[in-house]
């Protein structure tokens, strides 16, 4: 039996649809993220799921059992699921461990695990005032989880974090997962937070699923623009890209990145183009070349530089 089972699920605003159909299923311990532009219904489908707003049609069930909306029950909410918004907020003027022992429903040695997970230990006689905003997003994800939830419901957990705060939740969110054995679905606008997390990706556009797959399909193989563009630069397959690279067309792909294309300066390896703009990203370059009018960004470890002749090639898929 599936741990999620969304089933025809619909709601409306007005004449509009916030989510229109939506189905799928969700395994134990399957990573599940969720992507699409602002407005695409994301965070309405994870409340819909965590039992906080009502669907106009369609049901949600955690293990075969109905998951009831707030016209349901009286209090809104699933007991083994828990929802953290991206505007979570801690009451002021209690200890880290007051809010902590308040929702808590382990033992006290899980409990002590999870506060050693979220790496938060040495923060339980604080004030929740006196947090900063990373540690404040620890406690509110201890805080979810010590209620002891089979599915957790994550909505744009790394927004206004800094690179560091961002890189300690990312350890967090593995570990939960590892260690607790706790599903999770998250939300988020990164691509590179997506990829590099997720099994599956659910993409949405005004309500509805435009693609499903792992996270290597739909970013080699996008169903249209909108889904290429959530995940980084994307080239179109044109009649003039195929003239310069004959080998695309036996491919039928629709769409490239800059990762299909390779550099050198070695004569006869692929076309010759021009270097326009170098760009350094740290662990490599960005590069962007003109090939007989078309402009395409390739990635390298090497340094080239601007106004270089080089030569590009295409790599096979």
């Amino acid at each position: 039996m599936s741990l999620l089972t969304v089933s025809g699920v619909s709601k409306n605003e007005g004449e509009n649809y916030l989510l229109k159909n939506i189905n799928f299923t969700q395994e134990p311990g399957q990573k599940i993220a969720i992507a699409g532009e602002s407005g695409s219904g994301k965070s309405t489908l994870l409340k819909v799921i965590a039992g906080l707003v009502q669907p106009d049609s369609g049901e949600v069930s955690l293990f075969g059992t109905k998951v009831k909306g707030p016209l349901e029950k009286l209090l809104p909410g699933h007991p083994q699921i828990a929802y953290l918004s991206q505007n979570f907020e801690l009451r002021n003027n209690y200890r880290v461990e007051e809010l902590l022992q308040m929702a808590c429903k382990l033992s006290n040695h899980d409990a002590i695990t999870v506060y050693s997970i979220c790496k938060i230990d040495h923060l339980l006689k604080r004030w929740s005032n006196e947090l900063s905003g990373g540690e404040r997003q620890r406690v509110a994800f201890a805080k979810a989880l010590v209620s002891a939830p089979k599915l957790l419901l994550l909505d744009e957990p790394f927004s206004n974090l800094d690179a560091i705060h961002r890189s300690i939740l990312k350890a967090v969110i593995t570990d939960i997962e590892e260690q607790l054995n706790i599903t999770c679905i998250l939300v988020s606008h990164d691509p590179v937070d997506i990829l590099s997390w997720s099994s599956e990706i659910i993409v949405l556009k005004q309500g509805k699923i435009m693609q499903k797959g792992i996270p290597e399909e739909i970013y080699g193989n996008p169903l249209n623009e909108y889904v290429a563009a959530l995940f980084g630069k994307y080239f179109i397959v044109s009649a003039d890209l195929i003239e310069v690279f004959p080998s695309l067309a036996e491919n039928n792909l629709r769409f490239l990145r800059p990762n299909d294309f390779e550099l050198t300066y070695q004569k006869n390896i692929g076309v010759e183009a021009e270097v326009n703009h170098v760009i350094f990203m740290g662990s490599y370059f960005e590069i962007t070349v003109n090939v007989f009018g078309n402009k395409l960004t390739t990635f390298s470890n090497k340094p080239f530089v601007k106004g270089d002749l080089v030569f590009i090639s295409y790599k096979i898929r």
